[in-house]
C-alpha cells in the first residue's frame, strides 16, 4: 500500500520546521566539516593570509559570539512581528489562509538561514583556542561564519519585501487561485468518465464500519481496487476526500462480503484533523471563496475583493472546460470493483457562488460582476449540462437582485447582462 509513504510526504510537504531544521543541521555539518579542514592545514597560507580572517583567537571569538547572538536575536524578532502581521491579515482573509503563509518555501527558507548561521557560529565559536589555552584559529571557517553573515542581511532584505507582498490581499488570492487551478490539473482527466452502476446493483450490499474519525486525506484507489479484483468482490466508498469520517458509521459497502475488507480500507486511506487540497477539489475552491465571503462582510465591506474572487472562480471554470471530472469508477478485467462519490461540475459551481451570492445581496457591483462572469464562462463552455448549471446560477443572482437592489437603474443595468448571457447560451 502506498498509503504510509504518501502520509509521511504530505506531512514533511506541510510542515514547517522541516526545510529549517535541515538547515540548522546542515550549519552544523557544515561547521564540523570546516573545522577538520583548519586542523588538517590544507590550505595554502599565502592564499589564505591574502583573503581569510587573520584575526586572532580573542577577536575570532568576540566575532562568532556577535553573529551567534545577532542571526537569533534577528530571526525572532522578525518573526514576531510576522506573526503579528499575519494574526491581522487572517482577521480579513481567514484563519484557514495561514498555512499558506507557513507552507511557504520562502519563510520557511529565511528562518533556515539565521537557525543555521546560529548553529555554525556556536560550533565554530566551541573550537576557537587562545594562547593560554594552545592557539587554534580557524581561518576557513571564520571567513565563511562572516560570508553567511552577510548572507543573512540579503534574506532579511528579501524577506521584508517578500512579506510585505505576501500580506496583499491580490497576492493571497492570486496564490490560492494558482493552488485551485493546480488542483484542476491534477484532478481532472482527458478521459470522459465510466459511468456509475445504478442503485440496484447494490442491492444486498453488506456495510463497513470504521472506528476512525477525522477528514479522508489521502485515498490510494488503485490498491483498493487490486484488492477488490483479487477478492472477486466490489467496493463503493460512502465518502470521498474531504469528507469526515465518523466513528462508528459506514464507510463504505461491499458486494459480496469478504474478510479483510476494514483492514484494507484502512490501509488506503489516510484520516487528518484537517481538510487538505491534495485530492479534494472542492477545498481548493472553498479557500478562495472564504476570502471572498469575508470581503462582504459588514466589518470588513470590500467589494473589489470579492470581485477578484470571482474573477479567479471564473477562470478556474474556464480551465474547466476542456477538462472531464474523475466519475470515481475504477474497473479491473472490465467489471467495476471500486465506486468512490465524485464531485460533479454542478457541486463545484454551487461551492464556487452560492456563498458570495447570498453574502452580496444589495452589493451592485459584486453582482454585476457574477453575471460577468458566468458570461465570459458560457462562452468558453460547449456542453448542454453545464451551460444549464451557468443559466441557473444567472437566475438566482438575478432573483437575489430583484429582490434585494431598490435603484431601477442599477437593476435594468444587471437586466441587460443578464440578457447579453441569454444570448451567448442559446448560441452554445
Amino acid at each position: 500500500m502506498k498509503k504510509p509513504f504518501h502520509k509521511i510526504a504530505a506531512f514533511l510537504a506541510d510542515t514547517f520546521w522541516v526545510v529549517p531544521g535541515f538547515m540548522a543541521l546542515l550549519g552544523v555539518a557544515g561547521a564540523l566539516a570546516l573545522i577538520e579542514v583548519d586542523r588538517r592545514g590544507w590550505l595554502v597560507q599565502a592564499w589564505a593570509a591574502a583573503w581569510l580572517y587573520d584575526g586572532g583567537g580573542t577577536g575570532a571569538r568576540t566575532l562568532l559570539g556577535a553573529v551567534a547572538s545577532s542571526t537569533i536575536g534577528v530571526a525572532g524578532t522578525v518573526f514576531s512581528i510576522t506573526i503579528a502581521a499575519l494574526s491581522l491579515a487572517a482577521g480579513q482573509m481567514g484563519p484557514r489562509l495561514l498555512r499558506n503563509f507557513t507552507h511557504d518555501r520562502g519563510n520557511q527558507i529565511t528562518l533556515g538561514a539565521f537557525l543555521g548561521t546560529f548553529a555554525y557560529a556556536l560550533m565554530v565559536l566551541r573550537s576557537v583556542r587562545t594562547q593560554d589555552e594552545g592557539v587554534f584559529v580557524p581561518h576557513l571557517s571564520l571567513t565563511v561564519a562572516i560570508v553567511l553573515a552577510l548572507a543573512c542581511v540579503a534574506t532579511l532584505v528579501y524577506f521584508v519585501g517578500h512579506m510585505a507582498s505576501r500580506i496583499n490581499v491580490d497576492t493571497v488570492i492570486d496564490l490560492v487561485g494558482e493552488e485551485v487551478r493546480s488542483a484542476i490539473r491534477r484532478l481532472t482527466t482527458d478521459v470522459p468518465p465510466t459511468s456509475a452502476p445504478d442503485a440496484s446493483f447494490w442491492l444486498g450490499a453488506e456495510p463497513v464500519r470504521d472506528s476512525r474519525r477525522g477528514y479522508l486525506q489521502h485515498l490510494d484507489l488503485d490498491s483498493l481496487a487490486d484488492w477488490a479484483r483479487t477478492n472477486d468482490t466490489a467496493i463503493e466508498l460512502l465518502v470521498r476526500p474531504g469528507d469526515y469520517v465518523f466513528p462508528g458509521a459506514p464507510i463504505a459497502r461491499m458486494l459480496p462480503p469478504r474478510e479483510g475488507a476494514d483492514q484494507a480500507i484502512r490501509a488506503a486511506t489516510g484520516l487528518g484533523g484537517e481538510r487538505s487540497s491534495a485530492a479534494d477539489l472542492e477545498f481548493a475552491i472553498r479557500q478562495l471563496v472564504e476570502v471572498g465571503v469575508r470581503a462582504l462582510s459588514k466589518g470588513i465591506n470590500d467589494p473589489h475583493t470579492a470581485i477578484s474572487v470571482l474573477d479567479r472562480l471564473g477562470a478556474s471554470l474556464c480551465d474547466m472546460a476542456c477538462r472531464e471530472l474523475p466519475g470515481g469508477v475504477l474497473k479491473r478485467d472490465g467489471r467495476v470493483v471500486l465506486v468512490v462519490p465524485a464531485v460533479d461540475y454542478d457541486g463545484l459551481v454551487d461551492a464556487m457562488f452560492h456563498m458570495i451570492r447570498q453574502d452580496a445581496a444589495g452589493s451592485v457591483a459584486v453582482l454585476i460582476r457574477m453575471v460577468d462572469v458566468l458570461a465570459a464562462v458560457a462562452t468558453c463552455e460547449s456542453r448542454p449540462h453545464r451551460v444549464a448549471t451557468l443559466v441557473r446560477h444567472m437566475g438566482l443572482v438575478l432573483a437575489d437582485a430583484e429582490r434585494s437592489i431598490s435603484n431601477p437603474s442599477d437593476l435594468a443595468d444587471l437586466r441587460r447582462r443578464e440578457a447579453r448571457f441569454r444570448q451567448v447560451c442559446e448560441q452554445r
